[in-house]
């Protein structure tokens, strides 16, 4: 498998589903805004969104992908190709039967304590009240159900990574943003509190469309599960003694969210919950085109690599990813910084969000951009853990992300406010990717290679280039970002595209890469 093709498929259609979500969160900005009901909205959203976050991107790549290709491996039969996948079918169906029923009570249970659940996240919402309480444990009995459902469908989704067959499950979320989008477009209601409403109940139908979507694409795989009764076998205890670790681990952002948004909807004014999505969307962009590809990607040949005994092979490959990802980040973290308040109100300020709301969600972005490589990083360095069947040393570190974040938090949220709760963030994302690669070094998994330091260099000089002239741009565009639709996305065209040239350009004058180098980012060296 070629690695850069599998990334470029995830990252093709994550890329879709993101532009289909700023698109649905520029339709949410002018008819719900950043007030009231979207507050409401968005923290009845943040435990779904978490766990998609956690399995679909997460924790079923890291805990299921590996057992099942392991599955697969020790039932190979020379004289039946799809033996093994047979064998890793039947481990997948024991899984689902185990699944089912826990997905099941432990949903009921949250709805039931969805004022509680909503309370501990918000303290009451004590800048808007019993209604605005009321309405956020409303739509969170709404959205649950979309937990056991995007549960379901990312254990279908590994299976189908493990068969290499990548684009299904990064085609998932496609269908999501497509709910959503419809139902603000044809189905809102006359008022913010209406939409904030159909909103919540697309999010739930989504999660059975997708879940349909990869039960039918698993059948044309010739994958069909047997659903059992429940019966925690040998290999089904071992993955699901690895699977809460690595939800943990790969998930230290976006717990780092979940605390950010309780102590914004519990210390600051109304309108500080939405500034902190609204960026935090923009700040996640990288990490679903780059980072979730690039992880994705090499978490099957690092199991490969480190299971045949090659070690230096997975070293190679975990310098290579790095350096795609370096390549990729550094500029949208650059942008994001230096651009923050034009692409702002180019994408978002229009109907009930306004220039106030512009000016806070801009100051919240360039405070969360110098986190995008560690976000990054992350996906592409634990890996190299998961692959090696380590889980606890990656929940260590990201135990730690989450406290520096939290004591973080507290010491900026008072002079800061909502920038601080980001600056705290991008903080704890560096902190937990230097005890990561610490970590790897020092048991000898993974050393800079040399072609990395070089590249490094040349990477930040090229977009140390790039973060000037868009700095020129914001000056000749921002004027147009407050006009017209056409004249806004034209602008914005020009802002992101101008800056892709002169980053393009400068990293051939500097060496940063060549056209050679990225066709033969992933191949294995040859054997000498």
């Amino acid at each position: 498998m070629n690695l850069l093709k599998a990334t470029g498929t995830i990252g093709g259609l994550t890329l879709v589903s993101r532009i289909l979500g700023m698109v649905r969160d520029m339709l949410m900005a002018r008819y719900v805004g950043a007030g009231f009901a979207s507050d409401a909205f968005l923290i009845a959203w943040r435990l779904p969104n978490l766990f998609r976050a956690l399995f679909a991107e997460g924790a079923f790549s890291a805990a299921f992908v590996p057992m099942f290709n392991r599955v697969m491996a020790q039932n190979v039969d020379p004289d039946d190709p799809l033996a093994g996948q047979r064998c890793a079918v039947i481990f997948a169906g024991q899984v689902l039967s185990v699944l089912v029923p826990f997905l099941t009570v432990f949903t009921v249970l949250m709805m039931l304590a969805a004022g509680p659940i909503v309370y501990a996240m918000t303290g009451g919402f004590p800048e808007g009240g019993a209604e605005k309480f009321d309405l956020a444990r409303h739509l969170t009995l709404i959205t649950f159900p979309y937990l056991g459902l995007i549960s379901l469908t990312s254990l279908l989704g590994g299976i189908l990574n493990s068969l290499n067959r990548f684009w299904v499950n990064a085609a998932a979320p496609v269908l999501l943003n497509i709910c959503m989008i419809v139902a603000i477009v044809f189905l809102r209601g006359d008022s913010e509190v209406a939409t904030a409403v159909t909103q919540a109940i697309a999010v739930t139908i989504s999660g059975a469309i997708q879940l349909l979507w990869l039960i039918w694409s698993c059948r044309r795989a010739g994958v069909v599960l047997r659903l059992g009764p429940p019966r925690l076998t040998p290999d089904v205890r071992r993955m699901l003694a690895v699977i809460g670790p690595a939800a943990i681990g790969q998930g230290a952002i976006q717990f780092n969210l979940l605390i950010s948004t309780s102590l914004a909807a519990r210390f600051l004014p109304q309108g500080a919950v939405s500034y902190i999505y609204y960026a935090d969307r923009l700040n996640q962009l990288p990490l679903g085109l780059i980072g979730i590809g690039v992880g994705t990607a090499i978490l099957p040949a690092l199991s490969r690599q480190i299971g045949g005994g090659d070690p230096k092979a997975a070293s190679h490959t975990q310098n290579r990813a790095m350096e795609l990802a370096l390549f990729l980040a550094l500029p949208a973290a650059i942008a994001l910084f230096v651009s923050a308040m034009p692409i702002i109100r180019g994408v978002l300020q229009h109907g009930a969000f306004t220039a106030a709301d512009t000016l806070g969600s801009a100051a919240v972005l360039a405070a969360f951009a110098p986190g995008v490589p560690a976000y990054v990083f992350i996906k592409v360095l634990t890996p190299g853990f998961y692959a090696r069947q380590d889980t606890r040393t990656p929940v260590r570190i990201a135990f730690i992300a989450m406290l520096v974040n939290l004591v973080g938090n507290l010491a900026l949220i008072w002079p800061l406010g909502a920038v601080g709760i980001a600056l705290s963030t991008a903080i704890s994302a560096w902190v937990n990717v230097l005890l990561l690669y610490g970590a790897l070094h020092r048991a000898d998994h993974l050393k800079m290679d040399a072609r990395f330091r070089g590249k490094a260099l040349r990477i930040v000089a090229a977009g140390v280039a790039m973060g000037a002239a868009l700095w020129g741009l914001n000056i000749l565009l921002d004027p147009y970002m407050a006009a017209g639709f056409w004249e806004r996305i034209g602008a914005l065209g020009l802002l992101c595209g101008g800056g892709a040239v002169v980053y393009a350009v400068a990293s051939f004058l500097f060496g940063a890469y060549r056209l050679s180098e990225l066709k033969g980012q992933f191949r294995r060296p040859a054997r000498k």
